[in-house]
């Protein structure tokens, strides 16, 4: 996706630039070149010879309209022709060729590459004179940011006082949420430095920019240029090693802090990503990128050390830094105390980066109503600031949000495009996160290939770049797998290992979210010792947070680990914490554990009554080997387990990831087609279509396409 959008979609330049990749390009260690001129020469051959056969007069005509598209588009072609009282007819001969037209607003090229041909065939003099024209006809204060744009590309060399006002104008580009345009002009500015600190400070601004801008490529380009440990740190957090991401965004908050009155790069690229003029906030949006860095390793002891750094600084703890520092201390009061705080600060239009730490707190808290409305706010934000990656990044987490609160399809929906999202914009490791978020999903509905295949990328990836979360949250799908499917040894020996901690091995906010399940296993294979100790700490956390679905769940786990009878007020003491909770697969959990222990017991009805609503509740989650669960339990009851779905349309029987596979299979999209979309093997695609047509009942794609025809 990178490299089609990095030749402006041509798949000709895309094979020919695929196959000049190196192999840390191919594999996403460098980024990839940052000039498409220099990615397609045999294709920009041919077209400057259309360019250079044109009539002098049609040439000059193209060129300004060139330099007044790209790559900064300024729309100021028709008043640079009225000023300079050009005669457009001279365009026909363009027209005649194929190579341009006129539009309403100017003229339109055949495709990209012509446009650069158009103005790269042009003499520079020639190129001087139409950013001279068209910086003369810009007018007014919203258009300065283009003005000093074409002033500066009409400039014979370095110049101090136009890279001054290449720096204001980016400023203004940037408080007008335009990352792209800023970022073009700081870069412009860096050319006309003659200062090599003021050079790097503009290029550590470029970087920044690139990166909102969802350019990640080039904003790796760009850092090189600098030594800012921001950069580096915020490029390693998203795109390299977690715990050189975290050490060098806390040398980088450090540099930050003792450099803000001189200036530095690191100080620069700060202000840039956090989007903020205080001066403690380039500080405290470094430690709060920190923090994401401990969680996404597991070793969260380290956010101590980003706390103490925040107080030496005057500020306090960002984000959920102190409320990790606080868990990992065993306080966890006070960690539920800096939880509550952060997740309180949802509110519509704040910063992205601050909106995604209280959607990650509400996760924490149990509070998965709130998490949503943070991670859904935190998305719009970094819409309307130009923030692009920020977009994923606030799916990674609302996936789960919707999730837990009942809403499987819109989670899986959410993660896929986040997926997409992240590859596109160069994010490997927060795709990576959404990989084991997938297996997560899948194992929850019983795909046990897909789960397994997901499960593998994002561990593979996981252990090589030091990501403990996404590495535990693999490991916990396989182990939820093997529990929902009956292999509860394997489940039990899978979730133990979750209580390990660092990278590859465990995590912490893992261990939370897998521990009901560990205890489970562990009592259906009669091994509950370390399962008890398990539960002891999980009971504590769910009393501090006071969340009725952790206190539900740690209810459910008293259940497991009490024999007989008195296991039953424990179940019944889960159901009603359950009520006030938003975890609808987990209550439902619950009523098939608390069905069959009514059962063991002999209570028929009762226990008729809680598998029943299990077996609905299943269905609604599109979770097959669940459902076969609670209706084995009611065959051994004796009562009827027929589907409570009959009369919904067949297509309601698919998954989010199964309706969209039919769907691009069905518009004629080939398996090879969709998996490179959909981030699969064309081995899985193959999967899902058999499964597809199985829960459809049919068996061929013509039937595919009529049943989807008809239930739209």
């Amino acid at each position: 996706m990178r490299v089609l959008r990095l030749v402006h979609g041509d798949p000709r330049a895309a094979v020919e630039l695929a196959a000049r990749l190196t192999d840390r390009q191919t594999v996403g260690l460098d980024p990839l070149p940052a000039e498409p001129v220099d990615l397609a020469p045999e294709i920009l051959r041919a077209h400057r010879r259309e360019v250079r056969a044109l009539p002098d007069d049609t040439r000059l005509l193209l060129l300004l309209a060139a330099a007044d598209q790209y790559p900064v588009a300024t729309h100021a072609f028709l008043r640079a022709v009225a000023a300079a009282r050009l005669d457009t007819r001279p365009l026909e001969a363009a027209e005649a060729a194929g190579i341009a037209y006129a539009t309403a607003g100017g003229v339109g090229f055949r495709d990209a590459w012509t446009r650069i041909a158009a103005y790269e065939t042009a003499v520079p003099a020639d190129r001087r004179d139409a950013h001279r024209l068209l910086a003369r006809v810009l007018h007014g204060p919203a258009e300065t940011p283009r003005r000093s744009w074409h002033r500066s590309a009409g400039a014979l060399g370095p110049s101090g006082r136009l890279a001054a006002e290449l720096t204001a104008a980016a400023a203004q580009a940037r408080a007008a949420d335009d990352p792209a345009l800023s970022g073009a002009l700081a870069e412009r500015a860096a050319a006309l430095c003659t200062d090599p600190r003021e050079q790097s400070r503009r290029h550590a601004e470029a970087a920044a920019d690139a990166w909102h801008s969802g350019d990640g490529d080039r904003s790796r380009a760009l850092a090189a240029r600098t030594d800012a440990d921001a950069l580096t740190g915020l490029l390693a957090l998203r795109t390299g090693h977690a715990g050189e991401a975290f050490d060098a965004l806390l040398a980088g908050a450090t540099r930050a802090a003792q450099t803000q009155d001189a200036g530095g790069a690191d100080a620069a690229a700060a202000r840039v990503l956090a989007r903020a003029a205080e001066p403690a906030a380039p500080v405290g949006h470094l430690l709060a990128r920190a923090a994401e860095a401990a969680v996404y390793t597991g070793d969260l002891r380290r956010c101590r050390e980003a706390a103490i750094l925040a107080r030496q600084s005057g500020i306090d703890p960002p984000g959920v830094l102190g409320a990790m520092a606080a868990a990992v201390d065993g306080r966890y009061e006070d960690a539920r105390d800096l939880l509550e705080a952060t997740a309180g600060r949802c509110g519509p239009g704040g910063d992205p980066t601050l909106l995604v730490h209280a959607g990650i707190a509400a996760l924490m808290l149990g509070d998965h109503t709130r998490a949503a409305t943070a991670t859904v706010r935190a998305a719009a934000a970094a819409r309307a600031r130009g923030v692009t990656p920020a977009v994923s990044q606030a799916l990674e987490f609302r996936a789960y949000a919707d999730f837990w609160t009942g809403r499987p399809r819109a989670a899986e929906a959410a993660a896929l495009d986040a997926l997409r999202q992240a590859y596109a914009t160069g994010q490997d490791n927060g795709a990576c996160h959404l990989q084991a978020a997938l297996a997560m999903f899948a194992a929850l509905t019983g795909e046990a290939e897909l789960c397994r295949e997901r499960a593998a990328a994002a561990r593979s990836y996981a252990v090589a770049h030091g990501l403990g979360l996404p590495a535990a949250l693999a490991q916990w799908a396989l182990a939820f797998l093997d529990l929902g499917f009956g292999r509860y040894d394997a489940a039990a020996t899978r979730l133990r290992a979750l209580a390990n901690s660092g990278p590859g091995h465990g995590h912490r906010a893992i261990r939370h979210l897998a521990t009901p399940h560990y205890v489970e296993a562990a009592a259906r294979t009669g091994d509950t010792r370390i399962a008890r100790a398990a539960h002891a700490d999980y009971d504590r956390w769910a009393r501090a947070v006071d969340s009725p679905d952790d206190l539900a769940l740690s209810a459910r786990c008293r259940a497991l680990l009490t024999p007989g009878e008195d296991s039953l007020a424990h179940y019944r003491t889960a159901l009603d914490l359950h009520a006030d909770g938003t975890r609808a697969f987990e209550r439902a959990r619950t009523e098939l554990l608390f069905g069959s222990a009514l059962r063991r017991l002999r209570r028929r009805t009762e226990a008729r009554d809680r598998l029943h609503s299990a077996l609905e509740a299943f269905e609604s989650f599109d979770a097959p080997h669940c459902v076969e669960g609670a209706r084995a339990e009611l065959r051994a009851l004796g009562a009827p387990a027929a589907s409570t779905r009959a009369g919904e349309r067949p297509t309601t029987h698919l998954t989010a990831q199964q309706l969209l596979v039919a769907r691009l299979a069905a518009d004629g999209a080939t398996n090879r087609e969709i998996a490179a979309r959909l981030a699969l093997s064309p081995r899985t695609i193959d999967h899902h279509l058999r499964g597809v047509f199985t829960r459809l009942g049919i068996r061929s794609r013509i039937e595919l396409v009529r049943l989807l025809a008809e239930g739209d």
